[in-house]
């Protein structure tokens, strides 16, 4: 190779690394902005999402406080009260099959589920992600405890979904023993 190409072909790297640097920086910038423009409205959804969950498991009309949870149990994200009619717990459940399930928990006085709310889920569409549904989640009303009937307990599993339905049970008694100690 003749030093002008040996030359040549130095400077067209150095000419690509320069424009590549450039296409990367400009695509940073530009999802830097999005970021920017769009994570306030991103956050005042999910904060209009949770109070939405807050009022139907516990339906309250002053203001949910949040009170400080000091507790052991690491699944408790938040745990608000709603007067002197109890509490509403935000769980996050290890042993989902997803890894990703929040469920919003109503806890009355008595230490009884007034209803919960799946605020957050990636379970399999068809199996896990029926935890959401009406049907199941009317099975937590009352309960001062939770399991699934393959346990003994009183709750139906979702079919084709029983490690989603223990992870929800763990969630309400997580969320029954957060209220306990908060009240």
């Amino acid at each position: 190779m003749s030093t002008a190409t040996a030359a040549k072909t130095g400077a067209g790297i150095g000419q690509l690394a320069v424009v590549l640097f450039a296409i990367s920086a400009l695509t940073a910038l530009c999802l830097g902005l999005v970021n920017y423009v769009t994570a306030p409205i991103i956050a005042k959804n999910e904060a209009e999402k949770v109070a939405q969950a807050m009022n139907e498991v516990l339906p309250y009309d002053g203001e949910y406080t949040e009170v400080t949870y000091s507790g052991s149990d690491a699944t408790v994200e938040s745990v608000y009260q709603a007067g002197d009619q109890g509490y509403v717990v935000q769980v996050s459940p290890s042993g989902s099959f997803s890894g990703t399930l929040t469920v919003m928990v109503g806890v009355d006085s008595a230490g009884a589920v007034t209803g919960i709310s799946i605020v957050k889920t990636s379970e399999t569409a068809g199996l896990g992600a029926k935890a959401g549904e009406e049907s199941f989640r009317s099975q937590f009303v009352g309960l001062t405890s939770a399991s699934v009937t393959k346990d003994g307990g009183t709750v139906d599993a979702l079919t084709g979904a029983t490690i989603t339905s223990r992870a929800v049970c763990n969630a309400v008694n997580s969320a029954i023993a957060a209220a306990a100690s908060a009240g």
